[in-house]
C-alpha cells in the first residue's frame, strides 16, 4: 500500500491537459481560455454618451444653448454641431462632431428650444466616454489560462468575440458493478440493496459543470465486465468503476483492467475509507476503480477524482484545503489516514455519526472531509487539523 501523499502525487504525475477545443462564445462558459485574445476594434468605436441629457462644446461660463437635432443610442449618420447649439442626446448614443461634454438632463431647463444650463461643476468631457476607453484596438484583451465566468463572457462579446479557443471538460464514463444491485424505484428482493453510486458520482460531475457522462452498468463476471469496460474506454477521457477493486472472489476490476490494456499505477491506498482504491492509465485515459460503498466513492471521488479532472481541463481544484479546530476528541488506530465526514463552521470542524464506509446518511448532511494522519491516533478538543471543504 502507498500512502495518500504518494496516491496523489502519482495520480497528478499522470495527467496531461486536454487538447484545446474551439467553441462558440455561448457555449464556452466555465471553460478554462486556451490563448490570448486580442481586440481587433476600438471599444466604444467612437464617442459616446454615458447619460440622457444635452451634447455640447464645453466653454467657461456657458449659459444656455439652442436645441437643434437629437441623437439615439444606434443612430446610424453622424451629425455635426456649430457654436451655440445643443443636441438632445440619449445613453450609448454617439456625440455629435464639435461636442466634447454631457450634461444631465436633470441640469437644465428646457425654455422655448433652449436649455438653461443648471450644473456648477460641468467640466469637459463629462459624461462622455471616449472612443477605445474600454479597450483599444489591438491591445491584449484576456490571457489565456482565465476562467470564462459571465462577465468574461460579456465582456469578449462586448468586443465583438464569436468563437474562442478553451480547454474542454473531460468525458467521463462510470462503471457500476455488483449483481445486489437495484435500480431505485423498483422492488427490493431478497439480498439486494439500491445503486446509488452512479447518482452520487453523476450529481458531483454536474455540479462541476461537466455534462457529458455515461453509466454504464456490469454484473460481476470478468467477460461482460471487459468488455463493458473497452466500451466505456472508446467514449471517455476518464473511467470511474464503482465495486469489484478488493480481492474477493467476485471482484474483477483488476483483471479486467489488464485485458483492457490499462497500466496499473496503484492499487490500495493507507486510507479510510476507501483503501481497495485502484488507479490506471491507458495513453492519456485515467481509470478510477473505486471501491462500492457509498461514503467510500465520494471520498475518494473527492480526494483523487475531481482534482484530475480539473487538472485535465486546467482549472483550479474546487475542494478546498483548510485548517480547522475539532470540536470534540477523537480516537483512531494509527496506520490508516482517516477521512471522517464532518462540518464546517466559523474554524471549527465536528465529527458527524455514522462514519461507516456504507452510510451515506451522514455524508449528506457533511460539509468537509476531516483528515486524521495515518501517523496518529490520537486527537485532542480544539487541535488543529487539516479539512477538505466540499464544494457546494
Amino acid at each position: 500500500m502507498i500512502t495518500v501523499a504518494e496516491a496523489k502525487t502519482i495520480i497528478s504525475n499522470n495527467i496531461t491537459p486536454l487538447a484545446a477545443i474551439d467553441l462558440s462564445l455561448a457555449q464556452a462558459s466555465g471553460h478554462i481560455l486556451a490563448e490570448d485574445i486580442y481586440a481587433n476594434c476600438d471599444i466604444p468605436a467612437f464617442r459616446q454618451s454615458s447619460m440622457d441629457g444635452y451634447a455640447l462644446k464645453f466653454e467657461e461660463d456657458l449659459k444656455e444653448l439652442t436645441i437643434t437635432g437629437e441623437m439615439a443610442a444606434g443612430a446610424p449618420v453622424k451629425s455635426v454641431l456649430k457654436a451655440g447649439e445643443t443636441h438632445r442626446i440619449f445613453t450609448g448614443a454617439p456625440l455629435p462632431e464639435g461636442a466634447d461634454t454631457v450634461i444631465m438632463q436633470e441640469k437644465v431647463s428646457v425654455v422655448n428650444g433652449k436649455i438653461i444650463l443648471q450644473d456648477i461643476n460641468l467640466k469637459k468631457g463629462l459624461n462622455a466616454r471616449e472612443k477605445g476607453s474600454e479597450i483599444s484596438a489591438g491591445d491584449l484583451a484576456m490571457s489565456k489560462g482565465n476562467l470564462l465566468t459571465p462577465a468574461a463572457i460579456g465582456f469578449l462579446a462586448g468586443i465583438g468575440v464569436t468563437t474562442v479557443s478553451v480547454f474542454p471538460m473531460p468525458k467521463v464514463a462510470i462503471i457500476v458493478t455488483g449483481k445486489e444491485l437495484q435500480k431505485p424505484g423498483l422492488p427490493l428482493n431478497f439480498g439486494q440493496v439500491y445503486e446509488s453510486n452512479s447518482y452520487s458520482l453523476t450529481a458531483a460531475l454536474k455540479n462541476e459543470g461537466i455534462t457529458e457522462i455515461t453509466v454504464f452498468e456490469a454484473d460481476d463476471e470478468l467477460d461482460i465486465l471487459t468488455n463493458v469496460l473497452a466500451t466505456a474506454l472508446a467514449k471517455a477521457d476518464v473511467v470511474l468503476l464503482t465495486g469489484g477493486v478488493s480481492v474477493g472472489d467476485y471482484d474483477f476490476v483488476i483483471e479486467a483492467s489488464q485485458r483492457c490494456g490499462i497500466e496499473q499505477l496503484f492499487h490500495k491506498v493507507k486510507q479510510k475509507p476507501g483503501k481497495p482504491l485502484y488507479f490506471g492509465k491507458k495513453e492519456q485515459q485515467l481509470v478510477f476503480g473505486l471501491p462500492g460503498n457509498p461514503s467510500s466513492v465520494l471520498s475518494c471521488y473527492y480526494n483523487y477524482v475531481l482534482p484530475s479532472l480539473k487538472q485535465l481541463s486546467q482549472k483550479e481544484n474546487t475542494v478546498l484545503e483548510l485548517k480547522a479546530e475539532l470540536t470534540v476528541a477523537y480516537q483512531k488506530p494509527k496506520g490508516l489516514t482517516h477521512f471522517l465526514k464532518g462540518f464546517y463552521k466559523d474554524g471549527q470542524a465536528t465529527p458527524l455519526n455514522a462514519q461507516d464506509s456504507y452510510r451515506l446518511s451522514s455524508f449528506a448532511q457533511a460539509n468537509c472531509l476531516i483528515c486524521l494522519p495515518e501517523e496518529e491516533e490520537s486527537f485532542k478538543e480544539n487541535q488543529s487539523v487539516t479539512i477538505l471543504l466540499l464544494p457546494n
